[in-house]
């Protein structure tokens, strides 16, 4: 937290965007902290709030971007080369493609809520090749949906607004397993299919 302090004070909306940006390429950052208390300063006055949102939108369409690109020009390349050491050819890398089509879309935009989930979504949509309007699409969608619902809850819970940390620290780890064990069961169902 006093990091994020720290980041706030010396860099105020540049600080928002610059954390944010990092923290869904995958660094340790607790975004949705970070989100939450930039809401609450927007309702102690210190912030104004049309600056804060679109740090928080920048920061956020440019980290969700970083990531894709990461997953398009090394990810890809990567497992076009060395993908047959782990079982992923070209056949495996278009299904994952047209995942992305069918319902993968949803994953981009949803995916933010899920600690884990958004840094990968989004490194395996462009390791996929997945095209980039498609992604935009849905990523930046659900870049304004993710942190307007944050910097909403920080605002509104004013002085209470650690009470959304708590509640993410509790049920957050459950969601993370969950998510995990339904991308473990997606893999195994997909893995016995794809003879």
């Amino acid at each position: 937290m006093e990091v994020i302090q720290h980041w706030i004070g010396q860099y105020g909306y540049w600080g928002i965007s610059a954390l944010l940006a990092l923290g869904i390429v995958g660094l340790p950052i607790p975004d949705e902290t970070l989100l939450a208390f930039a809401g609450y300063l927007v309702f102690r006055g210190e912030l104004k709030l049309a600056p804060t949102a679109l740090a928080a939108l920048g920061g956020s369409v440019s980290g969700i971007t970083a990531s894709y690109i990461l997953g398009r020009w090394a990810g890809y390349p990567l497992l076009h080369k060395y993908g047959r050491w782990v079982r992923v050819g070209d056949a495996e890398i278009k299904r994952a493609h047209d995942f992305y089509h069918r319902l993968g879309g949803l994953s981009l935009t949803f995916g933010y809520y899920i600690a884990g989930v958004r840094h990968f979504t989004a490194f395996v949509a462009g390791a996929s090749r997945l095209e980039f309007p498609f992604f935009a699409a849905f990523a930046y969608s659900g870049a304004v949906i993710w942190s307007a619902t944050f910097l909403t809850l920080g605002y509104v819970l004013g002085e209470r607004w650690k009470d959304i940390v708590d509640l993410l620290h509790r049920f957050g780890h459950i969601a993370g397993i969950a998510a995990v064990a339904a991308l473990a069961v997606a893999a195994v169902v997909w893995w016995q299919r794809r003879d």
